[in-house]
């Protein structure tokens, strides 16, 4: 049967790779191999490949700028969709983007036409569908503050997928989180964004003074995955995990930032260090959430995904 599964996918998808090593496709540079690893480089090549793999029952993850993403060591015994659709334009104030586009693309396109309103995302990593999905946020704005329409397809039984759009009211946004994140046969595929427009000189500024106090606060010489935890109402994270007295703490080539406690750092991809593995990173964020929980009776809620 599997045998049949991997003809099949060889067949129907040019370009199907197997046994591919996820952790360079990610920012913490950890996890083991894919099963099947394919790149959609436009949303037709998204939508059929999907198809093919609910046609086949086969599990499938898809991959933007593997941000937000710890893998598993073992990998994922499935199929991993890796986005490239990337085409975006801007006509007006608005931005119209596919979900593979680099979120620090659109930040300097918009930037360039004096657009204001995405300086907050100045320096994040990943695309604008996985911004949306995670309700990407900063400096006290998100992407609920810029989304205007969301296309999605629906995936439904046995492998058909509808094309629809929703408006921002009913994309549920909240901190760091969306309607995509829990109904998991919802893909997005494109978004349209509003802006306003700007002096192109204050814009520029803001987006440099942001950049400035990313790389004072955060650890950026290592990999890593951005914040581990969600801040919990009422506190920060990082200052939580920091009053516990973990800053520095190492397990195996894994530590938490002394810099930041809220990122966990990947040492491996500096030798002599020890590689950084998922299952230590697993076990520091147990440690975390026990010694956190015992001190301050607070429950972290982890804003990573794990791809296992």
């Amino acid at each position: 049967m599997k045998r049949k599964i991997s003809q099949k996918l060889k067949k129907e998808l040019p370009g199907l790779k197997r046994n591919i090593s996820l952790k360079n496709y990610t920012t913490f540079k950890i996890g083991g191999p894919v099963k099947y690893f394919f790149v959609a480089k436009n949303k037709e090549d998204l939508i059929e490949t999907i198809k093919k793999a609910k046609e086949l029952k086969l599990p499938f993850f898809i991959l933007g700028g593997g941000s937000n993403l710890l893998v598993s060591d073992k990998g994922f015994d499935g199929l991993v969709i890796k986005i490239l659709n990337s085409k975006f334009y801007i006509p007006n104030s608005k931005i119209f983007a596919e979900a593979g586009t680099p979120l620090t693309l659109i930040v300097n396109e918009a930037a360039k036409k004096g657009l204001t309103g995405l300086e907050w995302a100045a320096g994040i990593p990943g695309t604008v569908g996985g911004a949306i999905y995670g309700n990407a946020g900063a400096f006290g704005r998100s992407m609920k503050d810029v989304v205007k329409e969301v296309e999605y397809g629906e995936v439904g039984f046995p492998s058909e997928i509808r094309l629809l759009k929703i408006k921002n009211r009913d994309c549920e946004f909240s901190y760091k989180d969306s309607i995509f994140k829990h109904k998991k046969n919802l893909i997005i595929l494109s978004a349209i964004l509003q802006l306003k427009k700007g002096n192109k000189k204050v814009i520029e500024s803001k987006i440099k003074k942001n950049l400035e106090q990313r790389k004072k606060t955060q650890p950026l010489n290592f990999p890593s995955a951005g914040s581990i935890f969600k801040n919990p109402p009422g506190f920060s994270a990082g200052e939580l995990i920091e009053k516990c007295g973990l800053k520095g703490k190492k397990i195996g080539g894994v530590k938490i930032s002394e810099k930041h406690a809220n990122f966990i750092l990947n040492l491996g991809r500096h030798p002599p260090a020890t590689q950084g593995k998922a299952k230590d990173v697993i076990k520091l964020i147990n440690l975390i959430k026990q010694k956190v929980k015992n001190k301050f009776k607070v429950n972290l809620e982890e804003e990573i995904q794990i791809l296992e």
